[in-house]
């Protein structure tokens, strides 16, 4: 059994948002997103994965399809399959984001 903490994987990087895998296998992905302030993710589509986000420390403006919306700790939102996403932190401070895709686009 594989056992993790968050906190070991809440990690960042001046250069870009850094990716940090808790999990992995055939069928999914677990990571942890890691945004400086003012990094983002850029607007990306998944043919044939759904994404999860759920907000750990700090808050950002998520876009899913055509809508935006601010999230902070403890909230979350899906991206069907099929739609343009992505992640802005918009505030000066971290933006830690815990990331779930299935199934795995490897």
């Amino acid at each position: 059994m594989k056992i993790v903490k968050l906190e070991d994987f809440k990690q960042f990087s001046a250069e870009k948002m850094k990716k940090n895998n808790l999990f992995q296998t055939s069928r999914l992905f677990c990571d942890v997103y890691g945004f400086e302030p003012g990094q983002a993710q850029k607007g990306h589509i998944h043919g044939d994965q759904d994404k999860v986000y759920i907000v750990l420390d700090g808050q950002g403006t998520f876009q899913i399809g055509t809508e935006d919306a601010v999230l902070s700790p403890g909230q979350g939102v899906m991206a069907p399959a099929g739609q343009e996403h992505g992640v802005r932190n918009h505030t000066q401070q971290r933006l830690t984001v815990l990331v779930f895709v299935a199934p795995n686009p490897s």
